[in-house]
């Protein structure tokens, strides 16, 4: 009798492996694995990345099942592009799916609504029963009808039979493949992913007559894709591409940063399309959830200028359709003297380098040697040979006031006047020099009248007046405009 329950037993199990098979094509999944140096990332600073993954697959002839783990979390899956790079004519792509349901307690509860299972409290209770909610409080029935809720906080340890079906651990590529003949081939995928960032700061140290600066620029890249990116060749692009507005496929997880400085890599910078590219010289391993730091620029006594700018009013010109003829508009003075930094990007200056947008956090040793924090500020990125101005912080000693004298307009002769007066005051020992600004906000046509130092304009809507200022002493600029239109 035993016998011939082994014998059915044994006929039950054949007839479902054929199954198995016939369901399959004929074909089990076949197993995907990572070649060594086979993953490029490219990275642009606007918070997107293009992996580039060589991987190594075994296939049979006629239809194959791959599945790609190790994906981005963030990944667009309509970016996706699958080349076989040993036999491309014979490789096709039937089907391509993104799988993204990832296990977790909140999903294997919704799926285990109904059926058997176990929990562990904290006090070493076990319960077993179907489960009828696993949103909020934990409801169980058990064998003989009892119900037990318990709170979510009180339980210690779940059991379940199995995964359910459609959850996985990992964001998984899935393709259904057609192969020309069996062997292994090596493959390219790529696509792109949100989630990875990267963006330049610069470290400036002021030197101690304040004529020139030391300069280091770091990559500070952040992964928060949700994988990993081993020994990869990265690429950095500096730029804006114009991208189109597409609707978003994952969501971003909450994560901590770490940062990870470190040690100066070499980075080699050339010219791609209408931007620019820094490739690091070495395998770099991106792991998820982590801000790392890759010194790319260097560069000492670069020659700069420190000066002050008194912009007392900080209006611009916003008479588009009509004279702003209301007296009191753009009167209000403030007080604050900005101090300036300002540096060329030659080669003649020791840079001559495309410098990416970033942040430049400025620096100034004391006279105990320590480097202490003076202001910083943000570029935009800067080709070679342009000015770098940066706007550091506001002059504790030097004071200014911005007062209007006078105002007259005539509408039937379609003019306005105003007079202004303003006051710089120097409390510093030392002489100074104060670049003194103006708007002509109220009207596009505008002539400066008289004033009581030479002026440069500097735009369409804006003068400056470069002013003298003795130690503890101070200076009056005035001047009278006429609008007409």
């Amino acid at each position: 009798m035993r016998s011939r329950r082994w014998i059915i037993w044994s006929v039950l199990a054949i007839v479902a492996l054929v199954g198995l098979s016939l369901l399959s094509g004929g074909q089990s999944a076949a197993p995907v694995v990572a070649q060594d140096e086979g993953l490029e990332l490219a990275v642009y600073n606007q918070n997107l990345a293009l992996v580039k993954d060589v991987r190594s697959l075994d296939l049979s002839e006629g239809l194959n099942e791959v599945r790609f783990v190790d994906v981005a979390a963030l990944i667009d899956p309509t970016s996706v592009s699958f080349r076989s790079l040993t036999d491309p004519e014979g490789t096709s792509v039937l089907e391509q799916n993104y799988e993204y349901d990832i296990v977790g307690s909140v999903k294997l509860m919704s799926k285990y609504v109904d059926q058997e299972i176990s929990v562990v409290t904290e006090d070493g209770q076990e319960y077993e029963g179907t489960l009828l909610s696993g949103a909020g409080d934990i409801i169980l029935e058990a064998a003989d009808g009892t119900i037990t809720v318990l709170k979510l906080e009180q339980i210690k340890e779940f059991t379940f039979p199995a995964l359910p079906e459609g959850l996985i651990t990992r964001p998984t590529l899935v393709w259904q493949l057609s192969s020309a003949e069996d062997g292994t081939q090596d493959v390219e995928v790529t696509y792109l992913t949100e989630g990875v960032n990267w963006q330049a700061n610069y470290i400036v140290v002021l030197a101690d007559d304040e004529q020139s600066i030391d300069l280091d620029g770091w990559v500070t890249l952040d992964n928060r894709s949700g994988t990993s990116y081993e020994g990869a060749k990265l690429k950095l692009i500096a730029g804006d591409i114009h991208r189109a507005s597409t609707v978003g496929y994952a969501r971003a997880a909450d994560a901590e940063l770490e940062a990870a400085p470190t040690a100066a890599q070499s980075v080699e910078e050339r010219g791609f399309f209408e931007y620019h590219l820094y490739d690091v010289q070495r395998p770099v391993t991106v792991k998820d959830q982590q801000t790392k730091q890759i010194q790319f620029a260097t560069a000492s006594d670069v020659p700069a200028e420190k000066f002050f700018v008194y912009d007392g009013g900080q209006y611009r010109f916003s008479g588009f359709y009509q004279p702003l003829d209301d007296p009191g508009y753009g009167t209000v003075s403030n007080e604050k003297v900005m101090i300036m930094l300002e540096f060329s990007n030659g080669e003649d200056q020791g840079l001559g380098i495309p410098l990416p947008k970033g942040t430049l956090r400025v620096y100034k040793r004391d006279i105990d040697g320590s480097s202490l924090l003076i202001g910083e500020d943000s570029i935009d990125h800067t080709p070679k040979d342009e000015q770098v101005r940066l706007y550091v912080g506001d002059a504790f000693d030097i004071v200014g006031e911005r007062v209007q004298t006078d105002f007259r307009t005539d509408y039937d002769d379609d003019w306005m006047e105003e007079s202004f007066e303003i006051t710089v005051r120097n409390h510093k020992d030392e002489d100074i020099e104060i670049r003194v600004v103006e708007h002509m906000f109220r009207w596009s046509e505008w002539e400066i009248l008289e004033s009581s130092h030479e002026y440069e304009k500097m735009d369409a809507q804006t003068i400056e007046f470069a002013v003298p200022v003795e130690a503890n002493g101070e200076a009056v600029v005035t001047y009278t405009v006429l609008y007409e239109w």
